[in-house]
Parts: structure tokens; C-alpha cells; sequence
């Protein structure tokens, strides 16, 4: 059994298997020991733990989790990878690799198969899909305790700001709804082989068991957000009145502002997660 985890024993696995990195699939191994340290101890695995793990690659940090967790499972998309997960995870027998695509995995039957505890997620994710995997974890209302994921730095920065930053849009406050995230490390491009053109952030999202607001229709919260960042440059009124779909118009947008002391030229990057909760469930009031 190969341990991983530096940049000899990936080129080892590499080349006995002459495994070809596949773009499509954004395969960055990574190689360093104290960076898989870091992730580890900041998703606090235990012996009572089941672990999700999304992309394992070639099993480098599959095996670390395994040492520390009671269950990984992990699932992989590209079927050129099991037989090296086969060989780097054969000294495990608490291990299971499903070669699926997360984002049509059952998550909550994994969670049943081993016992129905929340899960604990840990990933090194494709940088052109992250945002979709990280969405539909949170939002499918799994069981889950905590997601403690490599993604890139942008993306990372993204999720955490607040009101009034130019990163600040649609994901920092869905990923805010959701759960509170923090960042552990970053993580230098020299890290991955291969080598990315960008840094990475690990960044640990700690659920909630419920939303630090409570709206009305969530769906409808989602869209009045979503509406407000899709032409930034724009005001929050016009932004909401063009979005198909909505049935706004801008009186009444503008209206909704001046009930909640708004000035009628904000725009959505200014509000936080509870004005934004506040601002849909009048604008709902309007539709019903």
C-alpha cells in the first residue's frame, strides 16, 4: 500500500497506473503533508465520525481520513481512478469508494447506511464545479454536520464577506443562510500537482441546525437575492423589476424600500442576510 501525500509517491502511483490527469474533471493532486494535516484537524474527525469525501483522487487524503474517522465514504467520478483508490486504500477496510457523480449521489441514503448521524464533508473540489456541489449539499437538507473544503481562494473569499465588498453577491448569502463559514488555511499553487494557476483557501462551513433568519418562502428569498445580483451596476429596483419571473414592478419595489427606510437607489450588495429576509417577505406580501 503506496502512502501519499508527497510529490515522489504521486508521480509513483501516476506512472504505474499511467493514469492521464483529465481536465474536464480539474485533477489537482495535492502534496503536501502539512496542508492535508491542517484539513484533517480542522474538520474534527473522530471514531464516531462518517465521513463524505467528494473527489479522492489518487486517495491521498482518503488515507488520513481514514485513520482518524469511524467510516469514509468516498465518491469518485472518474472510473480510471478506482483501481489506484483500490491499491492506495487497500489497508483500510473502513472505506468505501463509490465511482459516482456527487451531484447525482444519494447523500441522505449514506447517511441512513451508516447509522443516520450527520455526516462530516471534506473535499479538495474541482475548481469549474464548485459551486454547484457545495449548493446542493447545503440545500438538499442532509444530514450534515459540517463541510471542510479546498477551493479556490476567490471562491472562498466569496463565502465569508459581508455587505459592501465587491465579493459580497448571491453565494456569501445562500452559503450564510446555510452555515458559518471559516477560513483555515490558504493554500499556495505549489501545493498541487499539477500545478493550478491559481491559490486555493480551505474553508470550513459549520451547519446550522436552523437558519439564523427565518423567511417565508425560502424559494422566494432565493430568487429576490439572486435577482438583486444579476446586474450588479444596477439599483435593487431595477434590478428586481427587470427579473423574469418575479412579477415586480419598480413602484412597487421602491415602495417596499421606503417601508423599510431604504433609499430608493440601493443597491443589493449594501444589504445584509436579514434585511434581504425582510425585503422578500414584503415583496411576497405584495403577491398574495
Amino acid at each position: 500500500m503506496a502512502t501519499l501525500g508527497n510529490r515522489r509517491s504521486t508521480e509513483e502511483i501516476i506512472r504505474k497506473y499511467r493514469f492521464d490527469l483529465r481536465k474536464k474533471f480539474g485533477q489537482n493532486f495535492l502534496i503536501d503533508n502539512n496542508i492535508l494535516d491542517k484539513i484533517v484537524e480542522a474538520a474534527g474527525i473522530t471514531r464516531n465520525d462518517c465521513v463524505l469525501e467528494i473527489g479522492p483522487g489518487i486517495g491521498t487524503m482518503t488515507q488520513r481520513l481514514a485513520e482518524e474517522a469511524g467510516e469514509v465514504v468516498a465518491v469518485e467520478i472518474d472510473k480510471n481512478l478506482i483501481p489506484i483508490l483500490a491499491e492506495t486504500l487497500a489497508g483500510y477496510d473502513n472505506v468505501t469508494v463509490l465511482n459516482e457523480d456527487i451531484l447525482k449521489t444519494d447523500i441522505r441514503a449514506i447517511a441512513r447506511q451508516h447509522g443516520g448521524r450527520p455526516l462530516k464533508v471534506v473535499a479538495n473540489l474541482p475548481y469549474y464545479i464548485t459551486t454547484p456541489i457545495i449548493m446542493s449539499l447545503l440545500e438538499s437538507r442532509v444530514p450534515i454536520e459540517s463541510v471542510t473544503v479546498m477551493v479556490q481562494k476567490e471562491v472562498a473569499d466569496r463565502m465569508r464577506v459581508g455587505p459592501g465588498s465587491k465579493d459580497y453577491g448571491a453565494l456569501s448569502l445562500a452559503v450564510q443562510y446555510y452555515a458559518k463559514p471559516e477560513i483555515v488555511t490558504k493554500v499556495p499553487a505549489a501545493c498541487f500537482m499539477p500545478r493550478p494557476n491559481v491559490d486555493s483557501t480551505v474553508i470550513r462551513l459549520t451547519c446550522y441546525e436552523e437558519p439564523p433568519v427565518k423567511a417565508r418562502d425560502e424559494a422566494w428569498l432565493f430568487a429576490v437575492i439572486r435577482a438583486s445580483f444579476n446586474q450588479r451596476r444596477k439599483t435593487l429596483a431595477n434590478g428586481l423589476a427587470n427579473a423574469g419571473g418575479l412579477g415586480l414592478n419598480r413602484q412597487q419595489v421602491e415602495t417596499v424600500l421606503a417601508q423599510m427606510g431604504l433609499p430608493r437607489n440601493i443597491r443589493g450588495e449594501t444589504l445584509t442576510l436579514e434585511r434581504f429576509t425582510e425585503l422578500s417577505d414584503r415583496l411576497l406580501a405584495l403577491r398574495a
